[in-house]
């Protein structure tokens, strides 16, 4: 199990944000390349960023926090960033930049020919997100529902080639009240491509339950506000999965 910190950014900062709302945000670093390497240092294998302007306004702002967190982390581990891509060379600037996965969510979902195109073009590199709320898809910072079901869109997805999807419960995201197990597990059975579970991540309890699911296709967890909190220790639960896959 992919233990994934992951590092919003708004402003050049790094914060979190509870169910995606901009105006509810605490920051946790103005140094992104700091927390970075502090999530490198506690054993994370990935890291996931994500520029909340970019997500708002439909295109990249955090350039600079990205870049810095790049440098930082170098080729050391892969690193993933979600939050205004909508166009293809957007995605190339940032895999020519250093990053390892681009992840296309609101894009995906309103202009799937966009989605089919980076697949394309940049095969091994994309990620969807999906962000839903009951079962329906989110767009535009969680600020739209869309009439379309997670399960019918991801398998949609799979076949255009994605890597991967990223699924959110946004009423759980930002709250500590724990993965939405079931529908992650859903989701998974219905792909055969990895699912990421995304949204509520709270304890130790949390990560032993997604092990227990890891073999029905779930390769990994976002990590976010309860590892800035304390509510959960980043390294003592990368070791706690790592101990349960070797007795799996």
């Amino acid at each position: 199990m992919l233990l994934i910190p992951a590092i919003d950014l708004k402003d050049g900062k790094c914060v979190r944000l509870k169910q995606g709302d901009m105006n509810d945000s605490t920051t946790f670093g103005d140094d992104p390349a700091a927390i970075a390497r502090r999530w490198l240092d506690a054993g994370a294998r990935r890291l996931h960023l994500v520029d909340l302007n970019g997500a708002f306004a439909g295109k990249p702002v955090n350039q600079a926090a990205i870049k810095s967190i790049l440098a930082e982390v170098g080729d050391e581990i892969p690193v993933q960033l979600g939050g205004g891509i909508r166009d293809l060379d957007t995605i190339e600037r940032y895999l020519d930049g250093g990053l390892s996965y681009v992840i296309i969510g609101t894009a995906a979902v309103k202009n799937p020919g966009f989605l089919k195109d980076a697949c394309s073009a940049f095969g091994g590199h994309i990620i969807v997100g999906l962000d839903a709320k009951d079962g329906k898809v989110a767009t535009d910072g969680w600020s739209k529902l869309s009439g379309h079901e997670v399960v019918d869109l991801a398998k949609k997805f799979e076949d255009y080639g994605v890597e991967a999807v990223i699924y959110t419960d946004i009423g759980r995201d930002g709250m500590l009240t724990g993965i939405n197990i079931d529908a992650t597990v859903k989701l998974a059975r219905a792909l055969s491509i990895p699912v990421i579970a995304s949204g509520g991540l709270s304890s130790l309890a949390d990560i032993e339950r997604l092990c227990e699911v890891e073999d029905e296709g779930i390769e990994g967890v976002i990590c976010g506000r309860a590892i800035y909190t304390g509510d959960l220790d980043f390294a003592e639960a990368q070791k706690r999965a790592d101990e349960l896959a070797t007795q799996a």
